[in-house]
């Protein structure tokens, strides 16, 4: 049966800390990925998608800066950094259940909270007034791809306590598996190739998470999906929106994923002069379809390499699942994983 970590056990020994990931994750996944990081987190050529990783060249952070500080740009990007918008995205669709239309799914994404914390705070104030019936956090919670993750993790944890639950989430390319037991911890359930049943009025949609497909690429899609019903209406959270094939054509209805801050620094009308991804330019950011599936890639809550934005202000994102023919209704009830589908602990 799926189990989070208890709130009661110390993670601070890294022997203890592999131990534990590899009943958690399975001996398999937890060793590769704790590998990948030792061997690639800090490489700037090579690994991922990409061949060239900006973020991990930390001498063009500070020459990006100084050409900003230079034009008299600098401290107008630092405000846009932090000026957060709610942005409302509907989805319909036939194949949702009738119990789910008018359901509400909050997205947080890129929130980088150890290097975003006007951006965190204006969140903060944000959150009290927003109604939603599930939280999914779509990775990257550290600023930077390697070194400490105390500080974006004490980020999030002051993040969660605005939070209503359930909240589930998955690993960015800037993120260390090290970070799931204090994630789950909190009560933020991490999905890493995996799936679970969302249970609304006697009626289920089915939620799935990958492991990072960008620079660590430890993704599974078909190990996420192989529980879940072709017949029922399903949702896949990826941090990179850049699988969207695999994941239209192993069946699933949306995709929600994030990592290209939809540019962050754009040109005016907010064309992005990089994504950072290997996509079409149109899945950016903001709603798109593939096929049947339809997918939203969030602009993000927080900044990375440098704490500015143009023409592309930060975001959170309220999705509402509307039944085709049908009128809104209010989806406030019960709402609850259920435990059919969730994998047994390793040995």
């Amino acid at each position: 049966m799926f189990q989070l970590f208890p709130a009661e056990r110390s993670f601070s020994h890294k022997d203890d800390t592999r131990e534990r990931l590899e009943r958690r994750l399975g001996r398999l996944h937890a060793r590769q990925r704790l590998g990948i990081e030792t061997d690639h987190e800090a490489q700037v050529f090579g690994q991922g998608l990409n061949f060239f990783h900006l973020e991990n060249l930390l001498a063009s952070h500070k020459f990006i800066e100084r050409v900003l500080r230079l034009s008299g740009l600098y401290w107008r990007g630092r405000q846009n950094a932090s000026q957060i918008q709610v942005r409302q995205n509907a989805i319909v669709s036939r194949r949702i259940p009738r119990s789910f239309d008018g359901f509400k799914i909050l997205q947080l994404s890129d929130l980088h909270a150890d290097m975003s914390e006007k951006a965190m705070s204006r969140l903060m104030g944000l959150l009290p007034g927003i109604q939603y019936d599930l939280c999914v956090l779509t990775g990257d919670y550290r600023g930077k791809t390697f070194g400490s993750i105390d500080p974006a993790l004490a980020g999030v944890a002051r993040l969660r306590e605005a939070l209503n639950a359930p909240i589930f989430g998955v690993l960015g390319n800037h993120d260390s598996i090290r970070m799931v037991p204090d994630l789950e911890k909190m009560g933020i359930r991490m999905l890493l190739n995996e799936s679970t049943a969302i249970e609304h009025g006697r009626q289920r949609i089915y939620l799935a998470g990958i492991d990072d497909a960008h620079f660590y690429r430890v993704d599974n899609i078909e190990k996420a999906a192989e529980s879940i019903p072709h017949e029922e209406f399903s949702i896949l959270l990826s941090h990179t929106p850049e699988i969207y094939r695999q994941a239209a054509h192993a069946g699933f209805d949306l995709l929600l994923s994030g990592h290209t801050h939809g540019g962050q620094i754009c040109l005016p009308g907010g064309i992005p002069i990089t994504l950072d991804s290997v996509l079409p330019r149109a899945f950016g950011s903001g709603a798109w379809k593939y096929g049947t599936m339809s997918g939203y890639t969030s602009a993000g809550a927080g900044s990375s390499v440098v704490p500015v934005r143009f023409n592309c202000p930060p975001e959170i994102t309220i999705h509402c699942l509307h039944l085709v023919g049908q009128g809104r209704s209010s989806s406030r009830g019960s709402i609850r994983a259920v435990p059919d589908i969730e994998r047994e602990e390793h040995p």
